[in-house]
């Protein structure tokens, strides 16, 4: 991740002052945390190996291939199960396209402990999605125009379709902030969502399995049709809600290591 909260840095200062009294046991630790990102259409495992190929099926029967597929993941906080929640404040740009931050270790360590729930954000916040200020987002391209708000993207998924003609055609399903732009003045609607990964206890090294089941971008509460909805999809207000309606079932946690 690329900042980090000012308590993490607290609480291990807390560590290490104990560890200067003999007499006292080290009553907090801390370990690493990594987030495995994984991949899968349904029950079938996806890679980049899998991509330019019309081998996918969706819910509305579209073969369909994948030809790139990145994605934003920002606040992973960890709640206690009392005190203050600890959040890390940064980023990271998923790229199954180029294999790039799919093992996401976590600079810097948790405290160990019991927590009620982890949880991190698909895209950004409003705090966080302004000005255009991250110069690495920048150069790979991920801002929206100023048209549509300025901002980033949350997701890029893009590929090729046989459409109800038996014609190939390219999709660009892109996630950002839903606008409007129809009336005299911009009209937004939040679509990032909160991911919750469930309660855990942490007492070593800890790597959680998460898997996004891109199938479902398609499916649920939706049926995807790409005969309709395929490209010019950032400028629809409507679209970008269903994207947001479907992605609440996109991620799960596999297992913690």
């Amino acid at each position: 991740m690329k900042t980090h909260t000012l308590l993490i840095l607290a609480l291990l200062s807390i560590a290490l002052a104990c560890n200067d009294d003999e007499t006292s046991p080290q009553t907090t630790s801390s370990s690493t945390i990594t987030f495995n990102m994984e991949h899968t259409w349904d029950d079938t495992t996806v890679s980049s190996n899998d991509f330019n190929t019309l081998k996918f099926a969706n819910a509305n029967g579209e073969t369909m291939s994948i030809t790139k597929l990145r994605y934003l993941i920002s606040n992973i906080t960890f709640t206690p199960t009392n005190g203050e929640t600890i959040t890390l404040e940064g980023y990271e740009l998923i790229d199954l396209t180029n294999n790039t931050n799919l093992n996401t270790g976590i600079l810097g360590r948790i405290p160990n402990g019991t927590y009620s729930n982890i949880s991190f954000t698909f895209g950004f916040n409003n705090a966080d999605n302004y000005n255009n200020n991250y110069q690495d987002l920048n150069s790979a391209l991920w801002n929206v125009p100023g048209l549509l708000g300025g901002g980033y993207h949350y997701m890029q998924l893009e590929g090729k379709f046989i459409d109800n003609t038996t014609t190939e055609k390219g999709y660009a399903y892109h996630a950002i902030r839903a606008v409007d732009n129809s009336g005299d003045t911009q009209k937004f609607e939040d679509t990032f969502f909160t991911v919750n990964l469930g309660s855990t206890t942490i007492s070593k090294d800890t790597t959680f399995n998460i898997a996004m089941n891109i199938a479902e971008w398609f499916k649920t509460p939706n049926t995807w049709d790409l005969n309709v909805l395929n490209t010019m999809l950032m400028p629809n207000f409507d679209a970008q809600l269903l994207m947001f309606q479907n992605g609440q079932n996109v991620f799960n946690l596999k297992s913690i290591d």
